[in-house]
């Protein structure tokens, strides 16, 4: 039997550009016949993983998104004596186990998302190689730097894939949706200008320079699902790890957030309210709740979100033990959320 940690999230943001477009604007969606301000779920995730929850609780356990692993592997072995040409030549047959490279590169085409534990094997094969030892081939290099599970916990949540390696692929534990406002809005566009600090009188009295900027605010709804059994299974069974990852992914989803044009914003939304269920059930999100957009108020967000939740579960049977934090209403608090969350990891409670 499976068991779920689903988190259910109102964010209220200030006039903001957290998440941009291709036109720089904030990213929109239509939803129930109403335009919708929207934040991406991979914009959501990266904000997650750089959240100091992750970097600082989650230390030693993190995974590096990149496409520059041989380069930093023939960067490494220069500096420690290597040849650059035989720097070069051992960093791209162990670059290429986990993508493809640019043509007479190091540079990878596509990002790869390496673990500690395989960042250290590649360097311990680069070490061999230098002391003249031949590469394993194939299915022997693979299997001598590729894992199915270790303790990176962002890539057992998120999980990753190697197109040319799909055995090692990890299926991600953690769904995460787009967050979306439950109410009507739209963006607002901005003109301004900034002033030649060295311009003189005798200039012209115009701008040194002008330019549009686009930005909205609002009440987010944001769903997160997490499967803890397939969580534990891609930390090769480590219940301990996992529960100090849910509880890390709880506090970072309620305070972590996109940093596009933070400095001119300063946007730094805390979540108002929080629902965690956990249980066996089916998961199921919430997002009926505004797909018929609410008047812009916290409390009626909150309403309509618990009213959704009842009625569902009263409907289809459902039962999930259930915590709530009600900032408005100085109910709970994000501690208790994350340590009821992170039980369910770590077997304390009756469903786990």
């Amino acid at each position: 039997m499976t068991t779920f940690v689903q988190f259910h999230l109102l964010t209220t943001y200030p006039l903001s550009n957290p998440n941009r477009d291709d036109q720089g604007r904030p990213k929109q969606a239509l939803i129930g016949g109403s335009p919708r301000l929207r934040i991406s779920s991979q914009s959501l995730k990266r904000a997650v993983r750089d959240s100091s929850y992750f970097a600082q609780d989650l230390a030693g356990n993190i995974g590096t998104r990149t496409q520059r692993l041989a380069t930093v592997l023939a960067e490494e072995l220069t500096q420690q004596g290597v040849t650059e040409a035989e720097a070069k030549r051992i960093a791209i047959e162990i670059g290429t186990v986990f993508s493809k490279l640019e043509k007479g590169s190091t540079k990878a085409t596509t990002l790869a998302f390496v673990s500690p534990d395989e960042w250290a094997l590649a360097r311990a094969l680069a070490a061999k190689a230098v002391a003249g030892e031949d590469f394993p081939k194939d299915k022997e290099l693979k299997q001598a730097m590729l894992r199915r599970a270790d303790g990176a916990v962002d890539i057992a949540m998120f999980g990753r894939m190697l197109a040319d390696s799909p055995a090692y692929n990890r299926e991600a534990a953690v769904q995460l949706a787009h967050a979306f406002t439950t109410h009507r809005a739209q963006v607002q566009d901005d003109w301004f200008s900034a002033v030649d600090d060295l311009k003189t009188r005798d200039e012209d009295a115009g701008a040194g320079h002008l330019g549009e900027n686009g930005f909205g605010s609002g009440i987010y709804y944001l769903y997160a699902c997490v499967n803890v059994d397939l969580l534990v299974e891609n930390l090769a069974g480590d219940k301990a790890l996992a529960a100090k990852g849910i509880d890390a992914l709880a506090r970072a989803l309620a305070t972590a957030t996109p940093k596009g044009k933070q400095n001119s914003h300063a946007h730094h939304p805390r979540a108002g309210y929080i629902r965690v269920e956990r249980g066996p059930a089916q998961p199921r999100d919430l997002s009926g709740a505004f797909h018929k957009a609410v008047a812009p108020d916290l409390g009626g967000s909150i309403d309509a979100l618990t009213d959704m939740a009842d009625k569902i579960d009263r409907a289809y049977g459902i039962s999930f033990e259930t915590r709530m934090m009600d900032v408005p209403k100085g109910h709970g608090t994000l501690a208790e959320i994350a340590a009821f969350a992170a039980e369910t990891a770590s077997g304390l409670c009756a469903d786990a």
